[in-house]
């Protein structure tokens, strides 16, 4: 076993990259990393349950994201738009996020019913969305490559297999904006929000926007590692620490770079139910239990 001495964690080295491959396969067919679904984890079965355990699940999203963003960009699946609003809106909130979580939310249980509320709510819409829309598998001879048709701001627009979409670029930075403060409460780097946003609500298909919202949580994700480790101690208001486990971090980074990059790769053979359906169980799962304080 390995004994991680910063935070009293003690795991085989192979355990968290074995979860995280497993829940980022999943997760990042719907452009999430599966960070949300590391932290009750690492809370519950490893015992981690310092602040120190949000930078350390944003480190795992750093290490492991990369290879799910070159697989959509490589695939011409990336809506650049999309992913640099949801970054500049996200950033500023992060450093709020942080120091949020480092004075307000030290304690594990008010941490577990924040977690579960945010979680919870995401869980619903996606559920009603699922519901509501009996979306299909894309048809075979139909090409997964997304165009960008148009980009100010008031609207972002593209197009993809025919058909048009768009979404009003301030709301998507507003909502961004908020989700910033969330997500680096959370250690989540919003995009586990934004992309069941982006979804149930303005009713973008799935298959286009999981590369935008994986690049966004990967640099929002690098920002709010480096605000916890030299910022956030400044503002602590307890002696836990608060800097991220880097080593612990990366294993799990090593398991999700696998699974993340698999997952996008085979993500287009998968069909828009099937991705919801994946995410609405997971956040449900999670929310509940937190809540009910069972993890």
């Amino acid at each position: 076993m390995v004994d991680f001495a910063v935070n009293g964690v003690e795991t085989y080295w192979w355990l968290p990259a074995l979860v995280a491959f497993g829940i980022s396969f999943f997760a990042s067919m719907g452009g999430l990393s599966g960070a949300f679904l590391l932290l009750p984890f690492q809370i519950s079965i490893l015992g981690f349950s310092t602040p120190s355990v949000s930078p350390t699940n944003l480190t795992y999203n750093v290490f492991s994201i990369p290879s799910g963003v070159y697989r959509y960009t490589r695939e011409n699946r990336m809506i650049w738009p999309i992913a640099i609003t949801m970054t500049i809106g996200t950033l500023p909130g992060m450093f709020l996020g942080a120091i949020i979580r480092v004075r307000y939310l030290p304690d594990p249980s008010s941490f577990k019913v924040f977690a579960g509320l945010v979680l919870l709510y995401m869980g619903v819409r996606l559920f009603l969305d699922f519901i509501k829309h009996s979306d299909s598998a894309v048809k075979r001879g139909e090409k997964f490559v997304v165009m960008t048709k148009r980009f100010n701001p008031r609207t972002i627009e593209y197009d993809f297999n025919g058909e048009t979409y768009s979404c009003p670029t301030m709301v998507l930075f507003g909502m961004s904006l908020l989700v910033g403060v969330i997500g680096g409460t959370y250690g989540i780097g919003g995009g586990a929000i934004l992309a069941p946003f982006l979804v149930a609500v303005l009713r973008l298909p799935v298959h286009t926007i999981a590369g935008a919202s994986l690049f966004s949580t990967w640099v929002t994700s690098l920002a709010g590692v480096i605000i916890y480790a030299y910022l956030a101690p400044h503002f602590a208001a307890t002696s836990d620490p608060v800097t991220p486990d880097i080593a612990l971090g990366a294993l799990f980074g090593i398991g999700g770079f696998l699974g993340i990059y698999i997952g996008a790769r085979l993500q287009k053979y998968m069909p828009t139910r099937f991705i919801k359906l994946i995410v609405t169980i997971c956040l449900l799962f999670v929310a509940v239990r937190y809540i009910l304080g069972v993890i």
